[in-house]
């Protein structure tokens, strides 16, 4: 597979097809009631990276041909998307999202709830427009993950007995998730084999869990006029990061306990506090380490799932474009 080079946006290549997608996003307000449509409008309006659309088309070009079905799946996904950010937003307590007011900001945190209940139910109404129930049920499947894993990192909020290995399965669910059924679902939209569905849904996990690690560490380092939306709540609502787990694993009994006992008392924690419990940029350098590793495994199973072509090629070039993004983590 030939490699293009590292500095290119990956999505290029897709985004006449995007830009469809934007406006059938867009359009989506239209198919609620009056009294709602204007919410609905606010929320889909805003100029995300529609990354699980972008990777929708990808998986197509990568397995055959860009069909219609491909666009409208990455309609779908982006949806689904769009509502956990809304339900995030208000258990983070952020203002700001994608450089434009939160949902549960400008209308509280009630409207919001619903708001986004009426997105995914609209998306998973959506799916069953399929002409098969198993892309349908896959695409439900995604989305129950997607929310099984936002509650199992609320329930180990503030939990300092929480492993590497329960962080990575809950990232797995709450965000590769939906990487993972995009490029599934569109091989099987173009008849791909079951083998073939397996390695790029793999590799679509594996990205966006990679990605995570990016987010979690922009969490710490990243600046909020850069990123355009509200950054620190991690720490803030006590979720513990590969970051932060790291720290924990890296410090002194004393420097544990003192982070501990922050943790516990949900004081205010800032960057200069943690670089003085431990080693902070260590911590974060080995989060970037692991997300890098992760990557190089990805293009693996997409060398296994796809030959070379254009669409395959920018797939793998997703993968070196988040490499990139990671490794500016360090500076």
């Amino acid at each position: 597979m030939t490699t293009t080079p590292k500095h290119r946006f990956p999505f290029e290549l897709v985004k006449p097809q995007l830009e469809t997608v934007e406006s059938r996003i867009r359009e989506q307000a239209k198919a609620f009631d009056p009294s709602v449509e204007g919410y609905v409008a606010y929320v889909c309006n805003t100029n995300g990276k529609r990354i699980r659309p972008a990777l929708s088309i990808l998986g197509g070009g990568a397995t055959g041909e860009v069909t219609d079905a491909h666009l409208q799946l990455g309609v779908i996904l982006e949806l689904i998307h769009l509502a956990t950010l809304i339900h995030d937003d208000i258990m983070d307590g952020a203002d700001m999202r994608r450089e434009m007011p939160t949902a549960c900001a400008r209308w509280g945190n009630s409207l919001s709830v619903l708001l986004g209940d009426c997105l995914f139910a609209h998306a998973l109404e959506l799916a069953t427009e399929f002409d098969e129930v198993a892309i349908a049920r896959k695409i439900a499947r995604a989305a129950n993950e997607v929310c099984t894993g936002e509650i199992l990192q609320t329930q180990r909020q503030f939990d300092l007995k929480m492993s590497v290995e329960d962080y990575f399965e809950i990232i797995r669910m709450k965000t590769a998730a939906l990487f993972g059924v995009a490029l599934e679902v569109a091989a099987m939209l173009n008849g791909q084999s079951e083998a073939v569905q397996i390695s790029l849904k793999r590799y679509g996990e594996i990205l966006g869990t990679a990605y995570q690690i990016y987010d979690d560490c922009i969490d710490l380092v990243g600046d909020e006029k850069v990123i355009g939306k509200t950054l620190g709540t991690d720490l803030a609502k006590g979720k513990l990061t590969l970051p932060i787990l790291n720290l924990i694993a890296r410090a002194t009994e004393s420097q544990r306990e003192k982070l501990n006992r922050l943790l516990i008392q949900q004081e205010p924690i800032d960057v200069s506090v943690l670089a003085g419990i431990a080693d902070y940029e260590g911590a974060i350098e080995d989060a970037i380490k692991t997300g890098c590793s992760m990557l190089e495994e990805a293009r693996e199973e997409l060398r296994v799932a796809c030959g070379g072509n254009p669409y395959s090629n920018a797939l793998e070039q997703v993968s070196f474009y988040l490499e990139d993004l990671l490794l500016k983590c360090k500076s």
